[in-house]
């Protein structure tokens, strides 16, 4: 089959998508396995086994929505969650359980990396995690083999090579040009002490369009467990769902950028030229073709919106008139459109798990108000929704200061499925234009079959043309401007938030 299968390993949803290798923008058949991460000892992980049957059970849906199991595949890309921490011994065994991006515990190691290197390392790379297992003295760093992403791992078990998509990787480790910084590894080579140099427990680093492997014999029967699907199908590098996220949104050359909003939110612009300065709410990390972006991540995104949305979907199903989730959805956010343009005072906060660009070691979601808010439907869901991009908007305003231009942001992520509302509201947030494409719900698991379409193409690696040549010529998209009354509301709202902090920081200390 003439086809190229994306797999995306998100937050709460393993994707499988399905699209056709001539014209990736054509979607074939989809597939969904919902998990959840677990707070386990102080820390959030995942389990390993957990992807293997979240992995068969998004194909195997994919092939039921298809009608058909095909038996061969042109291409194959794996996407997943950016950063973290899977460290394993010479015999491929897991030493720790999988630390996620969303752990908050590696200050100090950070801290220590920024000052050697000179550059910002957030507390969620690899790199910070690792450094601060050796600062702990922790017993299974003697024993580390190799260390790797999410989607590293998935891609090693199904192809057999070791290797690493430059986006992905530059949450890692620092990137300079097309591999890990040279002068960086030397740096931390005398620093630390481990028992290999550094870079030889990292993965190969791999730009867009170059071969990664071809599924194997075992690699199919991974994920598909029936014997069907044949071995042979090229891989693409294996990516991070920013990288994915910046291809299903075609925000890869410079001046572009875009907002990815799950159960964490970030946003991504590709840079003409580097930052002038260190800044704590802005790392730097590239695009699948290795171009510096600056990412602003934030921990928090979705998950608390979720949560009231999933209060009021029982409040309807308790008074005999149930809906189904998208329906309540939308009526909740259509509602957040008759609300005030400041939220009438009131303030959400979503942060589940600490949050370092708002100075949170820990979370404590709070729904707050003073006794002259209006307290309305409209206004709390206004809230709730200008809540998904409260830290997001801290962290623009540093990169705004830096003066970084930006012709086009555009946005992607199963909230902006209901037309002209989350876009509103981000326009607001950012005070520009904010595009969503057609294509925008189908996220990361597109935007890595789209990588995989690129390299079974053999174009090269001009990323930025295969997709303005090949993929955006037909999608549509809608572009929301940014109102005068929301830009002022969300910025009252903004200040109230940054004061509003200080009681986020008292309920960590308290609760």
């Amino acid at each position: 089959m003439n086809a190229a299968l994306g797999i995306e390993l998100g937050s709460t949803r393993i994707k499988a998508c399905l699209v056709d290798a001539d014209d990736p923008s054509a979607v074939l058949a989809t597939g969904s396995y919902e998990w959840e991460n677990q707070l386990l000892g102080g820390v959030w992980t995942y389990d390993l086994a957990d992807v293997w049957t979240g992995l068969q059970a998004a194909y195997a849906d994919l092939v039921r929505q298809l009608g058909a199991a095909p038996t061969e595949l042109a291409a194959i890309g794996v996407s997943a969650m950016m950063h973290g921490y899977l460290a394993f011994d010479a015999a491929g065994e897991l030493l720790v359980p999988f630390r996620t991006w969303r752990n908050t515990s590696t200050g100090e190691a950070a801290a220590e990396l920024t000052g050697l290197f000179g550059v910002n390392i957030p507390l969620r790379w690899s790199i910070a995690h690792l450094h601060q297992a050796t600062r702990d003295a922790e017993q299974h760093v003697s024993s580390i083999a190799s260390v790797t992403t999410l989607a590293g791992y998935v891609h090693e078990r199904l192809t057999g090579r070791r290797v690493l998509g430059i986006g992905d990787a530059s949450g890692m480790f620092p990137i300079d040009g097309t591999d890990y910084d040279a002068d960086f590894l030397a740096r931390y080579d005398r620093l630390a002490v481990l028992h290999a140099p550094l870079k030889t427990l990292l993965p190969e680093v791999l730009v867009a369009g170059e071969p990664a492997g071809e599924l194997t014999v075992a690699g199919a029967a991974l994920l598909d467990p029936s014997g069907t699907l044949k071995p042979g199908a090229v891989f693409c590098p294996p990516e991070g769902d920013a990288g994915t996220g910046m291809v299903a949104t075609n925000a890869v050359a410079p001046r572009t950028g875009n907002v990815s909003a799950g159960t964490s939110i970030f946003a991504m612009v590709v840079l003409e030229r580097p930052l002038q300065h260190v800044h704590h709410e802005l790392d730097v990390v590239t695009t699948p073709s290795g171009d510096p972006v600056a990412m602003v991540h934030c921990n928090n995104g979705a998950s608390e919106l979720a949560a009231w949305v999933g209060m009021f979907q029982r409040f309807a199903e308790a008074a005999g008139v149930p809906l189904d989730v998208d329906a309540t959805y939308d009526v909740l956010f259509r509602e957040a459109l008759d609300g005030a343009p400041d939220a009438g005072g009131l303030l959400a906060y979503n942060h589940l798990a600490g949050e370092p660009i708002a100075g949170l070691p820990e979370g404590r979601p709070l729904f707050v108000r003073t006794p002259d808010s209006r307290l309305t439907l409209a206004n709390a869901m206004r809230a709730h929704l200008y809540g998904v991009f409260g830290t997001l908007a801290l962290g623009m305003r540093v990169l705004a200061d830096e003066n970084v231009a930006l012709d086009r942001m555009s946005a992607h992520g199963g909230m902006f499925r209901t037309a002209g509302v989350a876009q509103r509201f981000l326009a607001a947030a950012l005070d520009a234009p904010v595009e969503v494409a057609e294509s925008a719900s189908e996220g990361g698991a597109w935007g890595v079959a789209v990588l995989a379409a690129f390299t079974a193409s053999g174009s090269g690696t001009d990323l930025a043309a295969y997709l303005r040549d090949r993929v955006f010529t037909t999608t549509g998209s809608r572009t929301v401007l940014p109102g005068v009354d929301d830009v002022a509301g969300f910025t009252a709202y903004l200040d109230r938030y940054r004061a509003g902090l200080a009681v986020e920081l008292a309920a960590v200390a308290a609760l």
